[in-house]
């Protein structure tokens, strides 16, 4: 799998600190040490330190660990890290300032460019990247227009209600057709999750690999109700799942969840899995809305 944001901004800072700190070549780097200096877990220190090893940036060390090698040819992938991480920041930035009311329905990427002191490169990125996750899209002209989302308490805690209804139901759906090879394919997404690998993710990335998780199944009911209403609730959950994301400890818990559900759908059973998906869902709501 290629490097997530997180261990790229991760090995960027780690350089960073390799810098700022005049490390010297040779030096071993502990990944205790980095994790506290950086205030992460290790889990993103190790794997930003194997990416630098990849780079050539650090070397393995004999008895574990890594030692820091020549940094002078890094400078062009720290420029798209940095990048990269103010674009993550605005972005965020930008879709909070339109949860909270602060941005109007309709905006111009003038306006967009001078309250977050972009570039036009910066704010072409990111707006691509809103359009193509569905919560804003072009109007005529230099104009964008944001699209509806879930703004209240009341219509978070619906919105689950209504996948607490719809998602058991697509699973016994009588065209269920099973794509085993898609759902073999998220259940491993998840698995590695549950593993760990969720520490090493932002509420983005988490997001993005939890709705396709529920989408594959409910695609696999072939009701084109289930399965445009849960992508149309997905897409409007988005941003307020940006900000509001389980604690890691609890997210583990649920994508083991997400294993058991596959693991009963692969095996054919059908209407355990629905129900397994009840609980989960109902445990879920319970945790996010507190009803």
């Amino acid at each position: 799998m290629p490097p997530t944001q997180l261990t790229r901004q991760v090995a960027a800072r780690i350089v960073d600190y390799i810098r700022t700190e005049q490390v010297a070549t040779g030096t071993r780097l502990v990944e205790r040490t980095l994790a506290d200096h950086l205030r992460v877990s290790r889990s993103p220190v190790r794997n930003a330190l194997r990416l630098l090893a990849d780079s050539g940036a650090v070397a393995e060390a004999e008895r574990g660990g890594y030692t820091v090698l020549d940094l002078a040819d890094l400078r062009l992938e720290l420029t798209e890290d940095a990048e990269d991480g103010v674009d993550e920041s605005v972005y965020l930035r930008i879709a909070s300032d339109r949860l909270d009311g602060t941005l109007p329905d309709r905006v111009t990427e003038s306006a967009l460019t001078r309250q977050y002191a972009l570039t036009p490169a910066q704010l072409n990125r990111i707006l691509r990247r809103a359009s193509s996750e569905g919560w804003i899209e072009r109007t005529p002209g230099y104009g964008w227009e944001f699209r509806p989302t879930l703004t209240s308490e009341q219509s978070y805690a619906d919105s689950y209600r209504f996948r607490l209804t719809i998602e058991p139901a697509a699973i016994l759906e009588p065209t269920f057709v099973l794509d085993r090879a898609a759902l073999e394919h998220v259940r491993d997404q998840q698995q590695r999750l549950a593993d760990g690998a969720i520490h090493e993710l932002d509420n983005i990335e988490l997001f993005n690999i939890n709705h396709v998780f529920h989408e594959t199944i409910a695609e696999c009911s072939r009701n084109e109700f289930f399965i445009e209403a849960l992508r149309r609730i997905d897409n409007l959950r988005r941003l307020v799942e940006y900000r509001r994301s389980l604690p890691r400890d609890r997210g583990v818990v649920r994508c083991r969840e997400h294993v058991e559900i596959a693991d009963l759908l692969l095996a054919g059973r059908r209407t355990e899995a629905a129900e397994r998906m009840r609980e989960h869902l109902s445990s879920v709501t319970t945790e996010k809305t507190g009803s």
